[in-house]
């Protein structure tokens, strides 16, 4: 495995490969670490979980520029991920006991009701862009529910893998209890089909999720898929299009574009299209595109050569068929994977802008003839992870969430993930949830108890 830095081209460092019986040896850890970890207390385990958020606060300089290293987000972005990775770990630390308790419920019986219990080891394919928060919004909560983690990581952010293993390792964590498997896509299924796993949880792309609940499917092992998006960013008459316009640019330029929940279609009522295109467009042109190390910079690189191949190759067939470029469309002429902010006008059904989820930052702008219009063509679209809406009228905005197809919808906010919410998709952007009292409870085994 390789760790190249997106914004020189430069490789980091070369990693080998685990082999099958590395991997069967960490298995058998596996087995072993679960059956002490899930005999340990809530108090115990809120202990480790205590110690890993301190860990990660007092190495968050050392993981950041990791992070930065290895998949070009801005230092800054970085940063504010590894404490909000602390802070997933104290909340679970802190709820686990509460959200996990025996659940009483009369019946028939003197005595009954649901106790929810610990599954196993959970395999977690996850993806590059978010390298440590994707990880630990599983972990936190699937290690205080008593199961044990094994993490498949993206091939292109091993040092990052290591490095969460380590924070575990550091953290006191039994051994085995959390562990990262250097392997291949191609000996994923292996590991699935495994006696020792018992559930599996991917973030990535529609493709590899469906794949992986394939596999995991046949061998009637849960999971939880979070998958791509094309969330729209609905803007309302009444809103103000130059306000509305400087959060329009945060929600698309999120982690250099490339964010699952980044606002990616850009859906104005007719009557405010005009200025918000305008006052975005002039905003979109003032970011600084550069070293991601350099506190300056707005905007990086991409994480790899062909994702900036993707991404123009949908600029320039949407352009092909019919939509305007207003800025950018371009690789800048540098060392390393950058590509310009860009929007495009006129954009419609059909175009890959409006159609495929946008990995980058590419802003399409799709004018809408009123309200009932824009929610229609918001859910013209496969994918259903989240949603925004902007509006001076709340009122007027919580009779339209209801119609709205995703699985949030933010009012006057960018969508975001946030540990005491849930967080997943519906329709082709996955199902299952991720954190909250919802997310802990995906793989735990929610067992019947009755007496009498």
């Amino acid at each position: 495995m390789r760790a190249t830095n997106p914004a020189t081209g430069e490789v980091i460092r070369e990693y080998p490969e685990d082999t099958a019986a590395a991997v069967e040896r960490k298995l058998a850890l596996a087995a072993e670490a679960f059956a002490v970890w899930s005999c340990a207390s809530f108090g115990e385990r809120a202990a480790g979980m205590h110690r890993a958020a301190a860990i990660l606060r007092d190495r968050r300089d050392v993981y950041a520029r990791l992070m930065t290293a290895e998949v070009g987000k801005t230092l800054a972005a970085s940063e504010a991920e590894v404490e909000k990775c602390a802070w997933v770990c104290d909340f679970y630390a802190d709820n686990a006991a509460q959200q996990l308790a025996p659940a009483p419920q009369a019946t028939d019986a003197s005595e009954s009701g649901v106790r929810f219990e610990p599954l196993g080891a959970v395999l977690a394919v996850m993806p590059w862009n978010f390298p440590f928060w994707q990880v630990f919004r599983f972990a936190a909560p699937g290690l205080m529910a008593g199961n044990v983690g094994l993490l498949k990581h993206a091939s292109n952010v091993p040092g990052c893998a290591l490095a969460i293993e380590e924070v575990f390792r550091l953290a006191g964590f039994p051994e085995g209890a959390f562990q990262t498997l250097l392997i291949g896509a191609r000996a994923v299924e292996a590991v699935i089909r495994h006696p020792v796993v018992r559930a599996v949880t991917l973030t990535g792309s529609e493709p590899a999720g469906r794949m992986v609940a394939a596999q995991a499917g046949d061998a009637l092992k849960k999971t939880v898929l979070e998958l791509g998006g094309s969330d729209p960013f609905i803007v309302l008459r009444d809103a103000d299009p130059v306000e509305v316009a400087a959060a329009a640019v945060a929600g698309r330029c999120i982690n250099n574009g490339q964010s699952c929940i980044a606002a990616k279609r850009f859906i104005v009522e007719e009557p405010v299209a005009d200025a918000f295109t305008a006052a975005f467009v002039a905003r979109m042109r003032t970011l600084r595109v550069g070293d991601p190390m350099d506190r300056a910079t707005d905007v990086g690189p991409l994480a790899r050569e062909d994702l900036l191949d993707e991404v123009h190759g949908q600029v320039t067939r949407s352009v092909a068929a019919g939509a305007r470029l207003l800025c950018g469309g371009e690789r800048l002429p540098r060392p390393g994977w950058f590509y310009a902010p860009t929007v495009l006008g006129e954009v419609t059904a059909g175009m890959p802008a409006f159609d495929e989820e946008t990995f980058g930052p590419v802003a399409p702008v799709i004018r809408a003839r009123d309200a009932a219009d824009a929610v229609a063509l918001a859910n013209r679209s496969r994918f259903g992870l989240g949603a925004s809406l902007w509006t001076r009228d709340v009122a007027r905005a919580r009779e339209l969430v209801p119609s709205i197809q995703s699985g949030s919808v933010f009012v006057n906010g960018n969508v975001k993930s946030d540990p005491r919410l849930p967080f997943g998709g519906v329709k082709d952007s996955g199902y299952g949830r991720e954190l909250s009292a919802f997310g802990i409870r995906e793989f735990v085994n929610i067992k019947t108890v009755w007496i009498r």
